[in-house]
């Protein structure tokens, strides 16, 4: 696994802290994250399919040869070559050769020296003129390709939105990480002092004890910190990826300043914007996809009814080339019914049920984003009047701290109450930082359902 910060080639580890910014971070993800290059991967699948529709009108070229030699008799020999070409209605262009002999060679199959060309059409009257199996593999490849733009979308969309969260959280331990080493610098300071003022005989053995205990109280909390902090970045971490290879922060690496401004500036929102949402368009697609099947299983309800024509043309041995007339030609057609069609109408029945589930669906997605914006909305606005009430608490708790600590020092106060002033004051600070941090998830969680979450 390799070391990496914001320098893929790594940093001395002496060296004093590195910041790895959001904008480097994302940077990092989409270059050489698996998931994103998989995104990528559903344009390629969209271009295999319609590649695989436009196969359905390649040429095709059959040929057969037919030979008996009996008794010293050819029994007859027969040679055909023909080439079909598809369109996307329900017409062939076909054409061919066929060149025959043999003493016991059926009359109709006869020839003369120089074979017998032919060229025609053959046409689906009824069933699949208009849609048919090739008609309908195209309108779906090119749905496909839609459907192909609005999955990598969401690809991208839930890994930047679980990517940054979990960078979110590193903010916030390291950043917790500073309040609860500034309580045990603060607490250590206490507890040296109080024992020297025990040693001089101006405190009791019960104020060191409880200082001594309020210092110990400060080391578990930073250690249970450190915990935290260790997961996060271990969150983080799943995230990194250097030249196909899992990466891990360095020890001296850090996020930057959780006040910092990383995430887009949202837009004003409009219902309508939903219509653009690639999950609501995905399933869009999805129901053209089904109504256009739906399509091509009514039209096995009709009847098939093919109609073939070929103009026949000869060759001699003065004209090499084919001689056309009007009066050469053969023709036929060929038809088939099924009496009842109840595999055709259980097909249609079928369809039906999956296509209302769709649309039902549709309506569900809706719905959920539409207020799961709403309340990310009001979430935003509630925890924005948090944070300026609690940023006030705090430059209040470090006055009372401060006067309280004034007070200690000239014999008026006592360590419990000195105490008390510090937990309210560092409490404040991560109830603080914890807030904030929850304001910027809530931000993501309304770029993310309000598809603006990718800034082109």
């Amino acid at each position: 696994m390799f070391l990496f910060a914001h320098n893929p080639l790594g940093l001395d580890a002496q060296s004093a802290d590195t910041i790895f910014t959001y904008k480097e971070y994302m940077g990092n993800l989409f270059m050489y994250h698996p998931i994103a290059k998989k995104a990528n991967l559903q344009l390629n699948l969209a271009e295999a399919e319609m590649l695989g529709a436009k196969g359905n009108l390649d040429p095709a070229v059959f040929s057969d040869w037919n030979q008996k030699n009996f008794d010293d008799k050819l029994y007859y020999r027969q040679y055909q070559a023909n080439i079909k070409l598809p369109t996307r209605l329900g017409i062939d262009v076909v054409g061919g050769y066929e060149n025959t002999e043999g003493v016991f060679l059926n009359p109709e199959n006869t020839t003369d020296d120089f074979g017998l060309w032919h060229l025609g059409l053959e046409v689906d009257i009824l069933q699949g003129f208009f849609t048919n199996e090739r008609n309908t593999a195209f309108k779906q490849a090119e749905v496909f390709q839609e459907l192909a733009i609005n999955e990598r979308q969401i690809i991208l969309n839930d890994l930047i939105y679980n990517a940054t969260a979990a960078y979110f959280i590193w903010q916030q331990y390291a950043y917790f990480d500073e309040v609860v080493s500034e309580n045990v610098a603060i607490a250590n300071t206490y507890y040296a002092n109080t024992r020297q003022s025990y040693i001089s005989g101006e405190k009791t053995a019960i104020d060191t004890l409880e200082a001594f205990i309020s210092y110990q109280d400060a080391i578990a909390q930073k250690q249970k910190n450190e915990m935290g902090l260790r997961n996060s970045r271990q969150f983080v971490e799943n995230y990194l990826w250097f030249n196909n290879l899992p990466a891990a922060l360095q020890e001296n690496t850090r996020p930057e300043n959780y006040q910092n401004s990383v995430l887009p500036t949202p837009k004003e929102f409009e219902d309508s914007a939903l219509n653009s949402h690639p999950v609501i368009l995905a399933s869009i697609n999805r129901l053209s996809f089904l109504e256009i099947e739906q399509k091509l299983k009514r039209e096995y309800l009709k009847p098939k009814l093919k109609i073939k024509y070929n103009t026949l043309l000869a060759t001699s041995s003065n004209n090499i080339s084919p001689s056309l007339s009007i009066n050469d030609y053969k023709w036929g057609f060929d038809f088939s019914m099924p009496l009842l069609f109840r595999s055709e109408k259980a097909a249609i029945q079928k369809g039906e049920v999956k296509i209302q589930a769709t649309i039902l669906d549709i309506q569900n997605n809706r719905n959920e984003l539409l207020n799961k914006i709403e309340n990310s909305w009001q979430q935003q606005l509630l925890l924005e009047e948090q944070i300026a009430l609690l940023a006030n608490n705090v430059e209040n708790y470090k006055r009372l701290l401060d006067g309280e600590n004034e007070k200690f020092n000239f014999g008026e106060s006592s360590v419990f109450l000195l105490n008390k002033r510090q937990e309210k004051y560092i409490n404040g600070q991560i109830k603080l930082i914890e807030t904030y941090i929850k304001k910027q998830i809530e931000l993501l969680n309304f770029l993310y359902y309000s598809n603006q979450l990718i800034n082109e």
